[in-house]
C-alpha cells in the first residue's frame, strides 16, 4: 500500500465539521400537570419541540394540551406517544413513569393498545429498567412484531442476551412473523454471548427469508462472526455485500481487524473505504487508529491523523483519544503531549491515557504533577486514574504520595474497586510497607486471583517465604481459583526458602491443576536449579516442547549456580544448532560461566558475538566482560574493555578494583579506587568489599586498615560481615594473630563464620595451636553442616600430627552426611575444557601424561633443586606414599597435559577448585622457570602468575 493513499483518498471528501461531543447535561424536570388554556392546534408544535429534544419545553406543552377541554383522545394519544419517544431519547424514567400512569389513568391503552404498549416497553428498555419492560411486555394481551422487537432491543440493550434469544425462539414457535430489525437485534445478542452455532442458524434464517440483503441484517452478521472469531466468514460476508455504501458495514469490519491483530488488513480496508467514496465517521477512525498502535504501522498512523485534520475531526474526543493511544504506544511521548494540551475538551480516557503514557515510559513526578492537574481541571479521577498513579508510587518507591492517592480513593468510595485494592496492596508492597499491605488486603470485600497472586509475590520477595507459604495455603483452603502467576510466585518463595520438598509439592499440584504451562516450566528449572536440584531442573528443561531463549537461560543459570560451568556453555552450542539467539540475559550467563571456567577461548567468543549484535552498551555486561577476563587470567583484557569503555559506573570501577586484587595487584586496585573518587563516582559495600580483598592478597595492612575506617567515616557505611572477615583475613596473613583476635573481640564479631575461617586458615600457616583450637571449636559451633569447615579443621590437626583429632573430625563428618569436595583441576585446550582430579587415571592420554611429568619432575629434581615437601600431605602414611601423593596432584596433571597439548611459549592456565598446596607453588615456580614459559594458576583465593622462578603472590596467600 503506498503511504501516500490516506492522503489522496482523503480529498474525496469535503471538509465538514464533525458534531463535538456533547458536554451539556440538561436538568429534568419532574411531570407536572399546569392548568391554562390553549387550543388544540397545539399538537403539531409538540411534535416540533420534541424533534428538537426540548426536554422542559415538551412537558409544558403537553400539560396545556392535557387541561384543554376540546383536546380529543387522538390528540392526547399522539402526545403521549410523542413523549414516550422523548424520555427513550433522554433516559427520563422518572417522567416515563409518570406518563404510563397517566395513560393508565386516562385508560388511553384500549384506543390502540399494542401501539402505545409498546411504546412503552421501548421506553422501559431505553430509560435501563429491563423489569419493568419486561413486566409490561408479559401484561400485553396483543403483540405485534415491533413489540416483540421492543422487548428484545431492551434486552440486548440492558445486557441480557440469553433473555433476547429467548424471546426469539419464543417468536419462531408462536409463528410471529420476523422482520429484519428482529433479526439484527437478535444477532447483537447472539455476538454478546458469542454462541457461534446460533449465529449461523440467524445467517440461514436471514437468507431463507430474504433478509440477506438487508443492510442492518448484513452489518450485524458481520459483527456476529467478528465477536465470534470467525473473520474469515465476515470477510466473505462482507466482500460478497452488494450495497456497500453503509458506513456501518465498513466499520464493524475494520474494528474486526483491529481488534484480532489484523492490522495491516484493517488499514487496507480504511483506504479501500476511502477510495469508495464511503464517508469515514468517528467510529471508522478510532478503529482505524487503533489498527497503528503497533509501531510498525505508526507512519499509517500518522497518515491517519492527517486525514482525522483534514475531514474536521481533530475537536472528536473520541477520535483525539484514539490517537492518544496510538501515539503513547508508538513510544511518541512528545506527540502525544502535544496533542494532549491541545485539546478542547477533555475527559477522562484522556487524562488517565497520557497518565498511564508517562507512567509506562518511567516518568512517573510528570505523571503524578499531571494528575494534580487533573483535579485541579475540576476532572474526577477514577479508578483507571488511581491505579495508574498507584502504580507510579510503587515503582518509584514513593510512600507518601502512595499514602495520598490511598486517602483520595478512600474520601471518593473508590478503594472498594477491587482492582484499586489489587494496585494498593501491590504499591504498598514495592514500598517495602507490609503491615499497611496486609491491612488494606483485610478490608477488601472482595478478592480474585490477582489479589492473592500479588500478595503472595510480596511476601515472597521481601524475604518472608513462610508468610507467602501459610497464604498459599488459606487459598487452597478457599477453594479459589489458580492461575500460572500465582503458581510462579509461590514457586518464588520455594526459592527464598530452598526447599525441594515443597517445589516438587507445587510441582505435582499444577500438572493436577491443568496448568503446567511454559511459564511454569521455566519456572520450575530456575526453582530447582536454586534448591540444588539439577537433575529434577534439567529433565524439565529436556521434555519442555517450548525451549526458548528463557527456557534455556533458566537451564543456563541452574549449572552456573550448582558448579556446572562446562554444561552451561554445551547449551550455547544446542541454542545455536536450534537457531535461538542469546539476548543479554542469556550471555549474562554464558559470561559467568566461561569465567567459573576460565574458559578464556570461549570468553573471546562470547565477546565477539556481543560486539556483532552490539549489546555492549548494556552496563551489567561491561562490567561481566571485566570479570570475565579478569577470572580468565588475563588481566590486561580486563584493563583494555575498562579503558574501552567511555562512560563508567560504578559497578565497572568495582569490577576492576576486584579484578587488580584478584591477581594480587593491590597497589593497582588503590590507585583505581582513588581515580573512582576523582570521578566523584561513590563506592559502595561491594567496592569496599573488593578494595580490602585486594588489600589482603597483596599483605597491604596498613592500606587495608585505612579503608576499613574511612568506609564507616567518610561514607557512612557499616561494614558487612564480609568487610570483617576481609580485614581478620588480612592482619591473619601478615602473622598479626593477636590483633586480629582482638578486633574479633572488640567489634562482637564472634557470631560471623566467615571470621573464624579465615582466622582458622592463618593459624595453620603459622602453626598458633592455641588460637587455632579456639577458632576450630568455634567455626563448628556456628556452622555445623558446612563440610568445608570440617576440612580445615582436619587439616589443621593433621598439620600438628592431631591424628586422633583428625579421626574424629572425619567420622563427625561422616555421621552428619558430609563429604568433602575433591580437589580438582582444569585446562582448556582448544575447544574442550580438560578435567584432572588426584591421581586420575581416567584421561585418554593418561600414560603420556604421567610421562611427561615424572620426566619434568626428575629434571626439576636434578637441574632446579627441587625436593618433595611431605609435611604438607595431610594423611598418616609413610615417606613414600606422601612423595607419590604429592607428584600425583591434579595442577600437575593439569601441567604436565598443558605442555603436551601446546607449542610454543604461549602461558598454560590452569584453574583449581581448592587452595593450591605449597608444594605445588614450588614446583610452579621451578617450572616456570625450567621451562621459559608462563604458568597461570587460579585456585579458590586469588592468580598466581609463575615467571621465571617467581610467583606474582609473593609468596603470600
Amino acid at each position: 500500500m503506498a503511504t501516500s493513499a490516506i492522503y489522496q483518498s482523503v480529498s474525496l471528501f469535503s471538509s465538514s465539521s464533525p458534531p463535538l461531543l456533547a458536554t451539556d447535561t440538561h436538568r429534568i424536570p419532574t411531570f407536572k400537570i399546569i392548568h391554562s388554556c390553549q387550543k388544540s392546534t397545539i399538537t403539531p408544535s409538540l411534535k416540533q419541540i420534541c424533534n428538537q429534544n426540548y426536554f422542559k419545553e415538551s412537558f409544558s406543552t403537553l400539560s396545556n394540551i392535557i387541561t384543554h377541554k376540546q383536546s380529543s383522545r387522538k390528540c392526547l394519544y399522539e402526545a403521549y406517544s410523542l413523549l414516550l419517544e422523548l424520555c427513550a431519547t433522554e433516559k427520563a424514567l422518572l417522567q416515563g413513569k409518570q406518563i404510563h400512569t397517566h395513560v393508565i389513568k386516562l385508560d388511553l391503552s384500549r384506543t390502540d393498545s399494542v401501539f402505545l404498549n409498546t411504546k412503552v416497553v421501548f421506553m422501559y428498555g431505553k430509560c435501563g429498567s429491563i423489569w419493568d419492560a419486561d413486566k409490561m411486555f408479559d401484561r400485553m394481551l396483543q403483540r405485534t412484531v415491533f413489540s416483540w422487537n421492543a422487548m428484545i432491543g431492551a434486552c440486548v440493550v440492558n445486557g441480557v442476551p440469553g433473555r433476547a434469544v429467548e424471546l426469539y425462539r419464543d417468536m419462531r414457535f408462536l409463528g410471529v412473523t420476523l422482520d429484519g430489525h428482529t433479526l439484527s437485534s437478535t444477532l447483537k445478542a447472539i455476538s454478546q454471548l458469542e454462541f457461534l452455532c446460533c449465529g449461523r442458524e440467524m445467517h440461514g434464517v436471514a437468507i431463507k427469508l430474504g433478509f440477506i440483503s438487508n443492510v442492518f441484517v448484513g452489518n450485524a452478521l458481520v459483527t456476529m462472526y467478528t465477536k465470534c472469531n470467525d473473520i474469515r466468514a465476515a470477510t466473505l460476508l462482507f466482500n460478497g455485500m452488494n450495497d456497500k455504501e453503509d458506513t456501518v458495514s465498513w466499520n464493524s469490519m475494520i474494528s474486526a481487524y483491529a481488534i484480532n491483530g489484523m492490522n495491516q488488513e484493517a488499514i487496507s480496508l480504511f483506504v479501500e473505504m476511502l477510495n469508495a467514496s464511503v464517508e469515514p465517521t468517528t467510529y471508522t477512525f478510532v478503529a482505524a487508529i487503533q489498527a497503528c498502535e503497533e509501531t510498525e504501522f505508526g507512519q499509517f498512523g500518522i497518515e491517519i491523523h492527517g486525514a482525522v485534520v483534514k475531514l474536521g475531526y481533530s475537536f472528536d474526543t473520541y477520535v483525539v483519544n484514539a490517537l492518544l493511544m496510538m501515539y503513547i504506544k508508538n513510544d511518541r511521548l512528545d506527540d502525544a503531549a502535544k496533542i494532549f494540551f491541545h485539546m478542547r475538551e477533555k475527559d477522562n480516557i484522556s487524562w488517565n491515557s497520557m497518565i498511564s503514557g508517562y507512567v509506562q515510559n518511567g516518568l512517573y513526578d510528570v505523571a503524578i504533577n499531571l494528575f494534580h492537574e487533573m483535579k485541579n481541571a475540576g476532572q474526577k479521577p477514577d479508578h483507571i486514574s488511581l491505579m495508574s498513579m498507584l502504580v507510579a508510587s510503587g515503582r518509584q518507591g514513593n510512600l507518601l504520595s502512595g499514602m495520598e492517592i490511598h486517602a483520595f480513593s478512600l474520601r471518593n468510595d473508590l478503594d472498594s474497586d477491587l482492582q484499586v485494592g489489587n494496585t494498593l496492596v501491590d504499591m504498598y508492597a514495592k514500598c517495602s510497607k507490609l503491615d499497611y499491605m496486609d491491612f488494606v488486603f483485610g478490608r477488601m470485600l472482595h478478592r480474585d486471583s490477582v489479589s492473592w497472586t500479588t500478595i503472595i509475590a510480596a511476601y515472597a520477595q521481601n524475604n518472608f517465604p513462610w508468610k507467602a507459604v501459610q497464604l498459599f495455603r488459606e487459598v487452597q483452603a478457599e477453594g479459589s481459583n489458580f492461575d500460572a502467576l500465582m503458581i510462579g510466585s509461590i514457586l518464588l518463595a520455594c526459592t527464598e526458602l530452598r526447599c525441594n520438598l515443597l517445589a516438587k509439592e507445587i510441582h505435582c499440584y499444577a500438572i493436577k491443576r491443568g496448568i503446567y504451562d511454559p511459564f511454569i516450566q521455566k519456572t520450575l528449572v530456575s526453582v530447582y536449579g536454586d534448591c540444588e536440584n539439577v537433575d529434577y531442573a534439567n529433565n524439565i528443561f529436556r521434555l519442555s516442547e517450548v525451549k526458548d531463549v528463557v527456557s534455556f537461560t533458566s537451564m543456563m543459570c541452574s549449572y552456573v549456580q550448582n558448579g556446572l560451568p562446562n554444561e552451561a556453555l554445551g547449551l550455547m552450542l544446542d541454542m545455536n544448532e536450534m537457531g535461538i539467539e542469546a539476548d543479554f540475559v542469556a550471555v549474562l550467563s554464558m559470561l559467568t560461566a566461561a569465567a567459573d571456567l576460565s574458559s578464556l577461548r570461549k570468553g573471546k567468543e562470547i565477546h565477539g558475538f556481543l560486539v556483532r549484535k552490539g549489546l555492549l552498551l548494556q552496563d551489567s555486561i561491561r562490567s561481566s566482560l571485566i570479570d570475565m577476563y579478569a577470572s580468565c587470567g588475563t588481566l590486561e583484557n580486563s584493563y583494555k574493555v575498562f579503558n574501552y569503555l567511555k562512560s563508567k559506573d560504578p559497578v565497572c570501577w568495582t569490577s576492576m578494583i576486584n579484578a587488580c586484587g584478584l591477581h594480587g595487584c593491590g597497589r593497582e586496585a588503590i590507585d583505581m579506587f582513588i581515580r573512582m573518587e576523582k570521578e566523584n563516582i561513590h563506592p559502595d559495600h561491594i567496592t569496599f568489599l573488593a578494595v580490602l580483598r585486594a588489600c589482603s592478597h597483596a599483605g597491604l595492612i596498613e592500606d587495608g586498615n585505612f579503608f576499613f575506617k574511612i568506609m564507616q567515616s567518610k561514607y557512612a557505611l557499616e561494614p558487612w560481615p564480609e568487610h570483617c572477615a576481609c580485614l581478620v583475613d588480612l592482619l591473619g596473613r601478615a602473622n598479626h594473630l593477636e590483633e586480629a583476635f582482638q578486633i574479633v573481640k572488640q567489634m562482637n564479631l564472634e557470631d560471623i563464620p566467615a571470621v573464624w575461617c579465615a582466622l582458622l586458615g592463618a593459624c595453620q600457616v603459622y602453626s598458633n595451636k592455641l588460637l587455632g583450637e579456639i577458632a576450630a571449636k568455634k567455626l563448628l559451633e556456628l556452622e555445623p553442616k558446612n563440610p568445608g569447615n570440617y576440612v580445615l579443621v582436619s587439616n589443621v590437626y593433621a598439620a600438628t600430627n592431631r591424628w586422633d583429632d583428625v579421626e574424629e573430625v572425619r567420622v563427625t563428618m561422616k555421621g552428619k552426611g558430609l563429604k568433602k569436595d575433591p580437589a580438582c583441576s582444569w585446562i582448556e585446550v582448544g575447544d574442550k575444557v580438560h578435567t584432572f582430579v588426584a591421581q586420575d587415571k581416567s584421561h585418554p592420554e593418561c600414560v603420556k601424561i604421567y610421562e611427561k611429568l615424572a620426566h619434568l619432575t626428575e629434571q626439576l629434581e636434578k637441574e632446579a633443586g627441587y625436593v618433595a615437601q611431605t609435611k604438607y600431605v595431610l594423611h598418616k602414611v609413610e615417606e613414600k606414599k606422601k612423595v607419590k601423593l604429592l607428584k600425583g596432584h591434579s595442577e600437575r596433571l593439569a601441567i604436565a597435559y598443558g605442555l603436551l597439548s601446546s607449542t610454543g611459549r604461549n602461558p598454560i592456565r590452569i584453574t583449581k577448585n581448592l587452595r593450591v598446596c605449597n608444594d605445588c607453588h614450588t614446583f610452579s615456580k621451578l617450572a616456570s622457570k625450567y621451562l621459559e614459559r608462563e604458568i597461570i594458576v587460579r585456585d579458590a583465593k586469588r592468580f598466581h602468575h609463575f615467571r621465571d622462578g617467581i610467583c606474582s603472590c609473593g609468596d603470600f596467600w
